[in-house]
């Protein structure tokens, strides 16, 4: 195995916890549509996924005229509101600032909309960190985390044996498989380490604190 070098990072249930904005938003664009929403405990499990597929099943249907709608309703919420309704995890600083001062080079890798992802980034000081954040695009480009890194690890020439992916949901997991990157899932966010096994995830760890030494013994594998 070759040394880590790069590490991508998702957002939402990773560095922060969005429950209050997305499921917020969710609920104000399902109302805008005069549909059913489900309580705020049964939501959790739209967090990670993109939000078309989200929409379609909320909706119980992939017709694109309802699904844009319903996204554009959530972003009219989203963009000036939602995105401040969130609370970074305690440690991520510290875990970021560690990995930094070993040399890694960090990404954001996120199926939230990538001007939405900088601003939260920034909002919570955490942009120094970054070499990139990088997400989805408004007409649904990079919805799929699979497309997504194969974009990034070819804009920035970063080798797969040499690129780690940390996030929460099986998302991750099968977006870094498909890429040929190994991959770290936290338990912390929204998905369990059942979930994240079962996907193939390469370690699991349960903390902030704990993925810098995983990726250390990523690095030293």
């Amino acid at each position: 195995m070759s040394k880590i070098k790069n590490v991508l990072f998702d957002l939402d249930g990773t560095l922060t916890d969005p429950f209050d904005g997305i499921t917020n938003c969710l609920r104000y664009a399902l109302e805008k549509l005069g549909r059913p929403c489900p309580a705020s405990s049964e939501l959790s499990i739209y967090i990670g996924p993109p939000l078309r597929e989200n929409f379609a099943a909320l909706l119980g249907s992939d017709e694109p005229e309802v699904v844009e709608r319903a996204v554009s309703l959530y972003r009219e919420r989203f963009s000036g509101l939602g995105l401040y309704e969130n609370a970074i995890y305690p440690g991520v600083p510290s875990m970021l600032a560690d990995l930094r001062r070993a040399s890694y080079n960090l990404f954001v890798a996120t199926s939230k909309m990538r001007a939405f992802a900088e601003k939260i980034v920034e909002h919570f000081g955490l942009g120094s960190y970054f070499v990139e954040v990088c997400g989805a695009e408004p007409d649904g480009r990079f919805d799929d985390k699979g497309e997504l890194l194969r974009d990034l690890l070819k804009r920035r020439a970063l080798l797969p044996t040499e690129t780690l992916m940390v996030g929460d949901r099986k998302h991750d997991v099968w977006a870094a498989k498909r890429n040929g990157v190994r991959s770290l899932g936290v338990t912390y966010g929204y998905g369990s380490a059942e979930e994240l096994r079962e996907a193939g995830a390469d370690g699991v760890c349960d903390s902030p604190s704990s993925v810098v030494g995983a990726v250390r013994d990523f690095s030293a594998a």
